[in-house]
């Protein structure tokens, strides 16, 4: 199938784009992975999973779009140092009181500006989708499984997963209740 292809090269693309995106002090903690086939599939189904296990809504809802997608762009960070600032916006005072431990389903406090880079890298790379014409969203339930089933090694990342059909499957998502 075209298609399917097309999306493969978008989503290279994408990875490209998120690669190539400004990073605080020219220093790069980002890491892009991209799903499709299997392991796709089995992102999907232990997205729905964690969330019955859990009892958080929008797993299950988010766990569909990605079964229902073609691929997967996974963007996140790993191992990022402080960028020095002492600025507090990551919460202390100074950036070495800031000592990230594992949470639930990320590893934080991380430093703000190095979330900043994350935060540009994923919209460089869904830039570069929407210019390609491929419907895509980001989620971050996504990301958060992805990282608990060891898909990815990462310490914070999100998912957006990459579709190409009549209709965006993304647009009329219902919010669970």
């Amino acid at each position: 199938m075209e298609e399917i292809q097309g999306l493969k090269t978008a989503a290279e693309l994408a990875a490209l784009s998120a690669r190539t995106a400004p990073k605080s002090k020219g220093e790069d903690f980002i890491k892009i992975k991209v799903l499709e086939g299997e392991e796709l599939r089995r992102l999907a189904q232990a997205m729905v999973e964690y969330g019955e296990r859990t009892g958080r809504g929008g797993f299950d809802r988010d766990g569909d779009n990605v079964k229902n997608s073609s691929a997967v762009l996974l963007i996140g960070m790993k191992d990022a140092t402080h960028c020095g600032l002492n600025c507090g916006a990551c919460g202390f005072d100074t950036c070495k009181e800031r000592v990230p431990r594992e949470m639930e389903e990320f590893k934080g406090p991380q430093c703000a500006w190095r979330l900043q880079d994350l935060g540009i890298a994923v919209g460089s790379a869904v830039k570069t989708l929407s210019m390609l014409n491929v419907d895509n969203r980001i989620m971050y339930r996504v990301g958060a499984v992805a990282r608990k089933m060891g898909v990815c090694d990462c310490d914070v990342v999100v998912g957006i997963p990459l579709s190409a059909t009549g209709k965006n499957i993304f647009f009329d998502r219902k919010w669970p209740k």
